[in-house]
């Protein structure tokens, strides 16, 4: 699993909700409760930091850790969009992503929403930390990512 900035956005978010709840109630009890919410929140972010600190060494992890970010259009079943793209040493895009392959079910607005949802994925989750190793070989080489349908199983076949 990856922690996207996203889900860290959100575990935040929940934390503090549940330590405000908690600072209006004001009891004894809530402040004990406040004081291991806190520790293990704390603990728990932590770890997903930690976990994604790791520099990306394979295309595949590359692949899965730009997959984290996809949030498939509700609603929208049997569809798939590939787009080609281009990573700097650095793990930036070297330009915008490209759709190469387009089936989406519905009409023009259904199909627009669908491809950029997934280019929103590609520019949510880059730039991405490479090994240096991955990062002298990747250079402008094309990169293609399947983004499907929640109802479709995704697989990870990114190939460069």
């Amino acid at each position: 699993m990856f922690a996207t900035p996203d889900f860290l956005k959100l575990a935040c978010s929940v934390v503090f909700g549940l330590v405000a709840a908690l600072l209006v109630l004001g009891s004894a009890h809530a402040m004990g409760s406040l004081r291991r919410i806190v520790f293990c929140s704390s603990a728990l972010i932590l770890m997903l930091l930690a976990a994604n600190a790791d520099p990306l060494t394979t295309m595949d992890e590359v692949g899965a850790a730009i997959l984290s970010c996809w949030k498939p259009p509700v609603g929208v079943e049997k569809s798939t969009v590939t787009l080609s793209f281009s990573l700097k040493s650095d793990g930036s895009l070297v330009g915008p992503p490209q759709s190469t392959f387009v089936n989406v079910a519905g009409d023009e607005e259904v199909r627009q929403h669908f491809v950029a949802a997934a280019m929103d994925a590609v520019d949510r989750c880059t730039p991405v930390e490479l090994s240096p190793a991955l990062a002298q070989g990747i250079g402008g080489n094309p990169f293609t990512l399947e983004f499907a349908s929640s109802d479709k199983a995704q697989t990870l076949t990114p190939s460069n």
